[in-house]
């Protein structure tokens, strides 16, 4: 059988936690930030954990994620 594809876009976005869950990086910090609040700038460090849902739809795209 052929080796599947994993698709690069979500290669280059999207990691795999230990646990199986998809970890990525937080959305709206790219530009706009003088209308955002402190808080939201402050929470939206570093990267997050995608919900249920949104993992779904990640997971068949990376079929060597483990």
């Amino acid at each position: 059988m052929p080796k599947m594809k994993t698709k690069s876009s979500c290669k280059k976005r999207f990691k795999v936690t230990a646990n199986g869950r998809i970890k990525a990086g937080q959305a709206g910090k790219r530009h706009g930030m003088i209308k955002r609040s402190n808080k939201f700038i402050r929470d939206a460090r570093g990267t997050t954990v995608l919900s249920k849902a949104d993992e779904q739809i990640i997971k068949p795209m990376m079929p060597y994620a483990r």
